[in-house]
């Protein structure tokens, strides 16, 4: 068995993986990357983040949303459509991100190896590839394995009509109906997009309220926005059995009727694979979710081994994941050019319409005990908003009410996710709410309800005498 060295030693090729690997190389160090996939990427390239994405406006194009409210035109996918036709653009897109991801390590000159990676001790990882066995000494490994959909074992998932959130877009035909189990981001994600390709969908889960994460006032607008697209809601009422009943699959619950439909998605809670890595032979032990505990540098209890991404849990988010991996880089070989991930990180929902926040909400000022003022700024009071159909959408602020500094952005509506990062850019700099009255924004954009919103904040701070 042959051995080779190197400064860092990477398990897993997703966004926290690629990063560290990069940022390791990029000063210097000699890098190694070990994926287990026939492809690097992880869940964010094949099966999560961006096959989901690219389902989504599959059916924002593909069901004519836009097009109904805006010219009165119908647009109805014929029902033969297959979820396989839907995503003729996945597979291009994972093999370009593919391809842009092993140019990227190669530019940087990081060994690449395809195998599955086992970790033997504080510095040695063995990788089994399809010619044979090799042994990996590293200075430092760094675990970037990712997680994977939870999936309890008296739950069927070898029928075919049951799925978790990997499986769901392998399907073969568009489903009547689709039993959601778990209305977290990911529920409410798939719920949204199924309903949008005329599915009829109903989101259980035991909670009474959606996503609390986030400023409820925004939710209660999502919520309303997700009946009208036809999502039938079912909270408060945990689940407890699911069984395949004849053609379809039945979900019972508890204190509330059962629901019978075409298939079934669980989509709650995922767990680590850190499980995977033969972590016993070096005394590491991930807690029940398989997830790996990391101090504030990201290094585990044996200090030759750093973890980061979802390997490591919340927020398990890919923007997160990519800081987590460069400072964990950073950290590990004390580089003074990154250490430590900005706190303050958004959150991007991609249901229909789209959620994105950063900051405080209502709820967290009020925790505090913070004085604070909400300015609000509605889409369709905008040129862009009419012209784009985004009539639900809100421009929502958060502002300090001693020192107008901005605390919070919460946009709900089309490109939310991109509007947000104006909000965040002041937050940031600890600018005050002065500053979007003083901008010029370029019109008609929904970047202008920045400046509405601020005067609605404005008006609470300086109320007319």
């Amino acid at each position: 068995m042959s051995e080779h060295s190197y400064d860092l030693v990477v398990i897993g090729s997703g966004p926290a993986g690629e990063r560290a690997a990069a940022q390791a190389a990029f000063f210097g160090k000699r890098v190694a990357l070990v994926e287990r996939a026939p492809q690097p990427g992880g869940a964010g390239v094949h099966t999560g983040t961006l096959p989901s994405k690219t389902l989504r406006e599959a059916a924002l194009y593909l069901s004519g949303r836009h097009a109904r409210q805006l010219y009165g035109i119908a647009v109805e996918l014929t029902r033969d459509a297959t979820i396989l036709r839907l995503m003729e653009r996945k597979a291009t897109l994972a093999a370009t991100e593919s391809a842009r991801i092993r140019e990227n390590l190669r530019r940087h000159g990081v060994t690449y190896l395809e195998g599955n990676g086992r970790v033997t001790g504080p510095h040695d990882v063995e990788v089994t590839t399809a010619t044979g066995t090799l042994r990996l000494r590293g200075e430092v490994l760094l675990l970037a394995t990712g997680s994977r959909p939870r999936r309890p074992p008296d739950i069927d998932f070898a029928d075919d009509h049951i799925h978790d959130s990997d499986e769901i877009l392998d399907i073969t035909e568009l489903p009547r109906s689709l039993t959601v189990l778990g209305a977290g981001v990911i529920g409410c994600e798939y719920a949204c997009m199924f309903a949008a390709l005329g599915t009829e969908v109903t989101l259980v889960d035991p909670k009474l309220e959606l996503l609390t994460f986030l400023d409820q006032s925004l939710v209660a607008r999502l919520r309303t926005a997700m009946q009208a697209l036809g999502v039938r809601l079912e909270l408060g009422h945990p689940w407890t059995k699911v069984t395949r009943e004849g053609q379809g699959v039945l979900a019972e619950r508890e204190g509330a009727s059962s629901l019978l439909s075409e298939h079934l998605l669980f989509a709650a809670g995922r767990t680590g694979n850190a499980d995977r890595l033969g972590l016993e032979s070096v005394g590491l032990q991930p807690d029940q979710r398989g997830y790996l505990h990391v101090d504030a540098c990201f290094r585990t209890a044996v200090p030759s081994i750093y973890a980061a991404g979802d390997a490591i849990g919340f927020p398990a988010l890919a923007s997160a994941s990519m800081e987590q991996g460069r400072v964990a880089a950073c950290q590990a070989f004390g580089f003074s050019y990154k250490r430590e991930v900005a706190p303050l990180i958004p959150y991007g929902v991609y249901t229909i319409p789209e959620v994105s926040a950063v900051g405080e909400t209502e709820q967290s000022c009020q925790r505090q005990g913070r004085r604070y003022v909400v300015g609000e700024a509605l889409h369709r009071d905008n040129a862009r908003g009419q012209i784009i159909g985004d009539l639900n959408g809100v421009t929502r602020l958060i502002v300090d009410a001693q020192d107008r500094r901005l605390l919070g952005v919460h946009v709900l509506g089309e490109r939310a996710s991109e509007l947000v990062h104006v909000g965040q850019a002041v937050i940031q700099l600890h600018g005050p709410v002065d500053v979007f009255i003083d901008m010029v924004f370029n019109h008609p954009t929904l970047g202008e309800s920045y400046k509405y919103a601020a005067y609605a904040c404005l008006r609470a701070l300086e109320p007319p005498a």
